[in-house]
């Protein structure tokens, strides 16, 4: 495994690889490792002969500098995983690398996604995102990308962006990993006491029950229900939603598409999010 901090240096060797016709595989992370990861990084090695890893904790997508400031960091412990799982190259750039001073934001119509949920509780949060991924795509130039959809709307947003700007990069979507309790694997599970750690696991429960009910019950009614499961177990609830899984507009039952259920809540100053996907209603 190689560790690079230099862009230069990161091009050379992505540069001789791809004349040597291999693949590349990228997995952009924020660090602080969990298996969610590396089973992106698993995914990413199955489909491509060359991985590389991104460990930067993005300041431009953070709406709090606290919670930048709070965001775990573990360097050693994050290579030590990856030289397990056998990466090839992880890249592990300081901001200064990455932006120059005072340089903007990419501005990005995302035609509606990012007006609903994460967008509107965090304004300007994907414009950070979007900023940071375009240019590790462009800087990588990567087969495939690969993305936990634990993060729906961001993997939403982000398939666009390769839509319009890098459409020869396919973006691979990876399944939720989950703790024993439900609770989707998350960087900053770390962060919480254990009894939060542990009563988390009612977001899964209450997002379970509208997949159970789901074609049984109207939208509204099992959303009414998973919040009252929320509030009863005293959860901070930021939003629970039932969208859309295209344009995550406000799911109408007259709609035969499929949906999502997305939620955010705080346990404390650790903000959680989790989402569950519903099934289009069968054809007559």
């Amino acid at each position: 495994m190689i560790s690079v901090r230099d862009s230069d240096q990161l091009r050379q060797l992505l540069l001789q690889a791809k004349q040597d016709g291999q693949s590349v595989g990228f997995v952009p992370t924020m660090g602080a490792l969990h298996p969610g990861h590396l089973s992106l990084v698993k995914e990413a090695k199955q489909q491509c002969n060359l991985v590389v890893v991104s460990i930067f904790v993005n300041p431009t997508q953070f709406n709090e500098q606290s919670d930048f400031d709070r965001y775990p960091r573990n360097e050693q412990a994050d290579l030590d995983l990856l030289r397990q799982a056998e990466v090839n190259i992880v890249f592990l750039p300081e901001a200064s690398e990455m932006y120059a001073v005072e340089e903007p934001l990419l501005h990005f119509d995302f035609e509606g996604l990012d007006t609903v949920m994460e967008g509107k509780h965090r304004p300007g949060h994907f414009q950070g995102v979007v900023t940071i991924v375009d240019k590790f795509f462009s800087l990588i130039n990567p087969n495939a990308a690969f993305f936990g959809q634990k993060d729906f709307q961001q993997l939403a947003i982000v398939k666009l962006l390769a839509k319009r700007r890098h459409p020869h990069i396919q973006i691979v979507g990876c399944p939720i990993h989950r703790e024993a309790n439900g609770l989707a694997m998350s960087s900053r599970n770390t962060l919480l006491i254990e009894a939060d750690r542990s009563h988390a696991a009612v977001l899964h429960r209450a997002l379970l029950h509208i997949q159970q009910g789901w074609h049984l019950q109207r939208a509204d009614t099992l959303r009414t229900e998973a919040i009252h499961m929320l509030t009863e177990a005293g959860v901070t609830l930021e939003y629970l939603e039932i969208a859309d899984s295209q344009t995550l507009m406000p799911f109408s039952d007259s709609y035969n598409h499929e949906a999502v259920a997305c939620l955010a809540v705080r346990y404390g100053a650790v903000r959680l999010i989790d989402n569950i996907l519903l099934p289009a209603s069968p054809r007559a």
